[in-house]
């Protein structure tokens, strides 16, 4: 089990959060949530951003909100600010996942929902759980395309590997305030905000 399994009372109030802000169309509360995340976690915002390179717009957007869900999720028991998440965290996550779900015989036959590791998903059974429930009626709802919940599902387990492992500290994270001038992006990079924009023409403007 994790050293920090985050609980369902963690999850459901979390959902409940955002579905409030949702329902409430309060931009000033979404702004500031976004200001926060890019600043404590500008390395799983690129992560997110990179699915819409890839994809398009709507799948790297659902891509986005996915990542800040499970960040939240993870932030919410926390009496302190989470390990930041770096470039290589995510990538020795992308690793883990592809060969979790490399075992899982049939996997493309399987509801989109369904497409997980069960061995990743022991370690956070509660976040897991939640994942497919959102995800199932995003589809059933005509929320989001099957086509955008498959593009996504993936890069959403590899944050919730890279959290997990970062708690507890199979691969730490970096502390907050510690981050060295190596781990931000270069200016000529693309902005970790996901707007498609050079670093130096966005967020490292200042």
């Amino acid at each position: 089990m994790a050293a920090h399994l985050v609980s369902t009372d963690d999850v459901e109030r979390t959902i409940s959060a955002f579905t409030k802000l949702d329902q409430r169309g309060d931009k000033v509360k979404m702004n500031k949530l976004a200001q926060c995340l890019q600043k404590e976690q500008p390395f799983l915002l690129q992560h997110a951003a990179a699915v819409r390179t890839e994809h398009n717009d709507t799948v790297g957007e659902a891509a986005v909100f996915y990542a800040t869900l499970v960040w939240a999720m993870f932030d919410r028991g926390q009496a302190g600010t989470l390990p930041q998440i770096t470039a290589q965290n995510l990538a020795d996550a992308d690793k883990v996942v592809t060969e979790q779900l490399a075992t899982v015989e049939g996997l493309a036959d399987k509801p989109v929902h369904e497409r997980v590791a069960p061995k990743l998903a022991e370690m956070q059974p509660h976040i897991y759980k939640k994942l497919a429930e959102l995800i199932e009626e995003d589809v059933k709802e005509a929320a989001m395309a099957p086509e955008t919940a498959n593009a996504i599902i993936k890069p959403t387990q590899v944050v919730i590997e890279a959290f997990d492992a970062a708690m507890s500290g199979r691969r730490k994270g970096v502390q907050q305030g510690t981050v060295t001038a190596g781990d931000k992006p270069g200016r000529n990079d693309p902005c970790t905000c996901g707007s498609g924009k050079k670093f130096k023409k966005c967020h490292g403007a200042s």
